[in-house]
């Protein structure tokens, strides 16, 4: 079928259906004597009489009686599907992926995005947990979060936490068998619970802050994790001090299963950002999830 055949089929389905030309012209937007001229060369073409025309009335005969009921449910077919194609259009839908640490995975970025994914199921995320410094972009991932101050200049950042604290803490079993230390430098005699850094492979140095003054600290203990909850649950159990963000243990402290000591040389750090390469990126779901986790 020519495509101005189709076109005008239409223009019969709409004088068909409203039974008058003046009407059918009115919706289509052309004039009645356009819209009776092109039904005429339709029927010329088609070799059949399509409308009885009365000075009252227009009906179809029982040719255009039967091509009305052929034609009409597929074109409210085509246009449900052209609606839904529409809707789509309007519709955040496709993956972002993301790579971030455990830390800024629960603290931040989950509790944002569970009532996001909820009011829009055709977004997909994919949150890759790694507590080490991935090149984003050889590795595709849409997005990272990392600290403030561990960010690239030429990233694109947005802050999407406050600053938090790193804090030493020890159960009170432990405590009790060793004098809690005083200054991070008696730390050194303690059994401490050490953090394996995944991008150095090296453990982490335990920062402090007092005064203007700043302090490195590398510790000794029996037990080595690559994760702060690990850490903490190993506190508890009593077998040392860890360092770990303060917002992972405040139910501990308040309950009094831990304790912190050396809390006056807890530094703050600048909070998680989520960061990008380019604004390119910024397709209709990535802008959703940024804005969701900026607020």
């Amino acid at each position: 079928m020519k495509r101005q055949d189709l076109n005008d089929m239409l223009w019969f389905l709409a004088v068909a259906e409203e039974r008058s030309f003046t009407r059918a012209a009115a919706k289509l937007g052309t004039s009645q004597s356009t819209l009776s001229h092109t039904i005429k060369k339709l029927e010329a073409r088609m070799g059949l009489r399509l409308l009885t025309r009365t000075t009252r009335s227009v009906s179809p005969t029982e040719a255009g009686e039967r091509l009305l009921r052929s034609l009409a449910p597929r074109i409210e077919e085509l246009e449900t599907e052209i609606d839904e194609l529409m809707e789509i259009r309007d519709k955040p839908s496709g993956t972002v992926r993301i790579n971030l640490s455990d830390h800024a995975l629960e603290s931040v970025v989950w509790p944002k995005l569970r009532p996001l994914l909820l009011d829009y199921p055709d977004i997909k995320v994919e949150l890759n947990r790694d507590n080490g410094f991935r090149n984003i972009v050889e590795e595709r991932f849409d997005a990272g979060v990392r600290l403030g101050e561990s960010l690239d200049n030429d990233m694109i950042a947005v802050r999407i936490g406050p600053d938090w604290r790193l804090v030493a803490v020890g159960s009170p079993a432990y405590l009790a068998g060793h004098p809690a230390p005083k200054t991070p430098q008696e730390l050194v005699a303690h059994n401490c619970i050490n953090h394996r850094q995944a991008g150095s492979g090296g453990l982490y140095a335990w920062e402090f802050a007092k005064d203007d003054r700043e302090l490195r600290v590398r510790v000794e203990g029996q037990l080595t994790f690559n994760t702060s909850y690990a850490m903490v649950d190993a506190a508890v159990a009593g077998y040392g001090i860890a360092y770990v963000p303060e917002d992972l243990v405040t139910a501990e402290i308040r309950s009094g299963s831990l304790l912190q000591v050396l809390d006056d040389w807890s530094p703050s750090f600048a909070g998680y950002y989520l960061y990008y390469p380019s604004r390119r990126q910024n397709s209709p779901a990535f802008k959703i999830v940024v804005d969701a986790l900026r607020h």
